[in-house]
Order: C-alpha cells, then sequence, then structure tokens
C-alpha cells in the first residue's frame, strides 16, 4: 500500500529542488496523478518559489508599515518589556 499524503509533505521541498530520490520522485508523481489535493498543494509551493525568486520588491505603503512597526513594538514590549534609555 501506498503512502498518504502527510506521509509525502516532508518530502516535497526536496521534490521541488530536484534533489529527490528518483523512486521516490516518481512515487510522489503518480500521488500527484491521482491526488488533487496533493497537486494543487504542490502547484501552489511552485508559484510562490516562482513569484518568490523572480518577482520585484513593491514598497509597502507608509501607512501600512507604520501600523505594522508599532504592532511589532507593541509586541516586543509585551514579551520582552520596554528598552531601557
Amino acid at each position: 500500500m501506498g503512502k498518504k499524503c502527510p506521509e509525502y509533505v516532508s518530502e516535497l521541498n526536496d521534490y521541488l529542488d530536484g534533489t529527490l530520490d528518483e523512486g521516490l520522485c516518481s512515487e510522489i508523481e503518480k500521488h500527484l496523478g491521482t491526488c488533487a489535493n496533493c497537486r494543487i498543494m504542490v502547484d501552489t509551493m511552485r508559484m510562490t518559489v516562482t513569484l518568490c525568486r523572480d518577482g520585484k520588491p513593491e514598497p509597502m505603503p507608509d501607512a501600512l508599515s507604520a501600523r505594522l512597526n508599532g504592532l511589532l513594538k507593541t509586541r516586543w514590549e509585551q514579551k520582552f518589556g520596554k528598552p531601557q534609555p
């Protein structure tokens, strides 16, 4: 009996990188041919890698940047306390 979906997840990075053993690579490809959920996950991972590698950085709007920095500062202070002057 073949592996189930969760058992393949740990191998997907190596599969997408092309560094996986040929036998396991063939097994994953066979599984992808019959499992729409895993195929969607692999396609999404491929697209994410492509976008991160080839995408152009977009500047963050000032308002969003200020809001994010404020939230990070608040969380930091909650966890570690306010910085000493």
